[in-house]
Order: C-alpha cells, then structure tokens, then sequence
C-alpha cells in the first residue's frame, strides 16, 4: 500500500495536480469513478454480472483502479491508513450483525 502511495503522490507532483486535490475534491471525485464501476453493471442481469465479456472485465478493471487512487489519494491526505479504517469497520460490523443473528440474511441491524 506505500509503494501505491508514493506512486500516486509522484503522478499527482509531476503534473501540479495536488493543488486539485482537497479532501472534499477527492470525495467527490471518488463518488464520480464509483458509479463510473456502477454504470458497467447497469442492466445486465445477476448472471451476466457474474460472466463479464474480455472488454467488461478490462473496464472493470480500469474503474477499479481509478476508485482505488481516489481512495488512497484522499486516505493520505487525511491521514488514514485504508487498510486500519477497513479492519476497524470490519470488526464494527461484526458486533452489529453477529453472524448467529444474521446468517443468510440481507436484513439490516434494525430490523432484529
């Protein structure tokens, strides 16, 4: 995850993009290359999102990326480690839907 760090802080340096680069831009820029991911699916049916095309896969794969900059972008600016906040809402989630409670089902917390 540094070494994807730093990468993205050269990229962003070397084209005099940081000044772009707010939290709040890259928030925003996020949400934008998230339903960017979102729009391939649109339309196609559970099975056809299961079973991508070559070309649907290398979109996917492209969006993928672009959301996972933007979001190790913003992480650094704010000082987060992705990879902490995503154990510590894991272990969050845990406690809210205890898998004996939940299991097989798609339910909110609320609704047992």
């Amino acid at each position: 995850m540094q070494h994807l760090k730093e990468s993205i802080r050269q990229f962003c340096r070397e084209r005099d993009w940081e000044q772009f680069h707010s939290p709040k831009n890259l928030a925003m820029g996020l949400s934008v290359e998230a339903a960017e991911l979102l729009e391939i699916f649109q339309w196609l049916s559970e099975e056809q999102s299961r079973n991508l095309s070559p070309e649907q896969r290398q979109r996917v794969s492209e969006e993928v990326g672009d959301v996972l900059i933007f979001l190790v972008n913003l992480c650094d600016k704010l000082g987060l480690d992705p990879q902490a906040c995503a154990m510590e809402k894991l272990q969050a989630s845990a406690a809210k839907y205890p898998a004996e409670l939940v299991k097989g089902s798609a339910r909110k917390y609320t609704a047992y």
